[in-house]
């Protein structure tokens, strides 16, 4: 006589491929039902896109169907809920950079000075060094990675209860604004902000690379002090705009990253001049030698002077960003060299 024991025992020689676990003790096999030889049986993956399922369930048919007594084997297919997934796979808070090198925050003392578009094409410099890279966009409040990279109205995919980054032009990508439906606002304070910034760290599966590059939200508020304070080994990359205005901001945030013990690299100013196609002549369309002052003010190196270019504009515009549109020019190239910088501090 077959029972629901001999059926289970049974199974205990079906290993899941990945985990190399049984079945019987993973929790995925349920609701065995046996009827006149015939036994239906559900299988609960952790997911249903496991690429060994089709395996798994000829498996599972060929070691119950070879019981006595057995003419056929039913089996039915679903997934673990979340609460579940979790239990099969406790994560520590971090557990999605765990196997990355070297995270790299672009922050800035106030909006506007285009820190996205810098840690875009840093981020597609380094990919260009080949490295392997992934780009975070932390900026709850308006996260525009998205669209400078094209990817509007794309949702990351879910595998084992982690997202999983989407891929383009070499580089590993996760946006809050993928998570957002088009056009929403993240409406978020406080603990809410930083409960949501600490989920994205840990539950993203970068795997691994050399490189994390996450863009920041403009200022010091909890966004940038919950990824500081949750990343020991995070390294910043400081970018500002020639006028004074936009150095007194960047002076509070160097004061906020030395407070967490977080190592500046050095600055980045953007739209450092303006070059007319007819004259060699830099145009100070915002002043001259921000920067410089910063660096001399710090102790900290000046990595890069970023003019201000319309392909840059356009680019991101287009979703196709400077180090894809044109890769050979000379504001590219300024970018290489921030990036040969930047690794040569590691």
């Amino acid at each position: 006589m077959i029972d629901e024991q001999r059926v289970k025992e049974t199974l205990k020689g079906v290993r899941d491929p990945e985990l190399q676990k049984d079945l019987v003790e993973l929790g995925m096999i349920r609701n065995i039902r046996i009827e006149d030889g015939k036994i239906r049986l559900t299988l609960a993956l952790t997911t249903l896109r496991c690429p060994r399922k089709v395996h798994m369930v000829d498996k599972i048919k060929q070691v119950v169907g070879g019981l006595p007594g057995v003419s056929s084997v039913d089996v039915e297919i679903t997934a673990m809920s979340a609460d579940e997934r979790n239990r099969l796979f406790p994560k520590h808070p971090l557990v999605g950079i765990e196997k990355v090198g070297h995270t790299l925050a672009v922050a800035s003392g106030k909006g506007g000075v285009g820190k996205t578009t810098i840690a875009v094409n840093v981020a597609l410099a380094l990919v260009k060094q080949g490295k392997k890279v992934g780009l975070l966009d932390a900026d709850v409040y308006g996260p525009s990675v998205p669209l400078m990279l094209g990817l509007s109205g794309q949702n990351p995919e879910m595998e084992h209860g982690m997202l999983i980054p989407v891929e383009k032009f070499g580089l590993k990508i996760m946006s809050f604004g993928m998570l957002l439906r088009e056009n929403q606002a993240a409406i978020w304070r406080g603990p809410l902000v930083s409960r949501a910034i600490t989920q994205l760290l840990g539950e993203v599966m970068w795997g691994e690379l050399d490189y994390l590059i996450i863009d920041l939200p403009p200022g010091t508020g909890d966004p940038s002090i919950t990824i500081a304070q949750a990343i020991p080994k995070m390294q910043v990359l400081m970018v500002t705009t020639p006028q004074e205005v936009a150095l007194a901001d960047v002076r509070r945030a160097i004061e906020l990253f030395s407070k967490q013990k977080r190592q500046v690299l050095g600055f980045i100013e953007n739209m450092s001049y303006f070059q007319c196609a007819h004259s060699a002549k830099h145009i100070d369309i915002f002043g001259h030698g921000g920067g410089k002052k910063l660096s001399q003010e710090t102790g900290l190196p000046l990595l890069g002077a970023i003019p201000i270019d319309l392909e840059i504009g356009q680019g991101g515009d287009r979703g196709v960003p400077l180090m894809i549109s044109s890769p050979t020019s000379d504001t590219a190239r300024i970018f290489e060299d921030i990036a040969m910088k930047v690794g040569k501090q590691q």
